[in-house]
């Protein structure tokens, strides 16, 4: 599994730093929808799904978390502390979010609308679309 990692550039003085995230610059395709997840207990993981379509840039604007990410062949897990780097997730991966800081804001940049027809929640059913995009069906 290929994972790719995309770092925002900061521009900052004596008196803070900004980032600024741009569709089809920064992110590769055009952002249809952002939310966040806050407030998120340590032990509480989120998630639980996959997309069969659906792009997403995950950005950890404040604290930090882990990603959990599973092609049906291999896992990976990546840690998301900074707020200059973002993880760009593709394809039908399956992710779980979890070990989150206090404080922490998990940002995500969507290519879609929210579409809940492009969730796959059940494992099994991941594991079909895992396979069938791994042999090209």
């Amino acid at each position: 599994m290929n994972l790719t990692m995309i770092n925002f550039t900061a521009h900052g003085d004596s008196r803070g730093q900004l980032v600024a995230i741009e569709q089809l610059r920064d992110i590769p395709f055009e952002i249809k929808r952002i939310y966040y997840i806050y407030d998120t207990l340590p032990d509480v993981r989120r998630g639980f799904h996959a997309h069969k379509k659906l792009k997403q840039v995950l950005v950890c604007t404040s604290g930090k978390c882990k990603i959990l990410l599973d092609d049906g062949r291999e896992k990976k897990t990546v840690m998301l502390d900074k707020p200059t780097e973002g993880l760009l997730v593709t394809g039908c991966i399956w992710r779980e979010m979890y070990d989150f800081s206090p404080g922490a804001v998990l940002m995500v940049l969507a290519s879609e609308y929210y579409d809940e027809a492009d969730y796959i929640r059940d494992y099994d059913t991941f594991l079909k679309c895992a396979e069938e995009n791994a042999t090209g069906e």
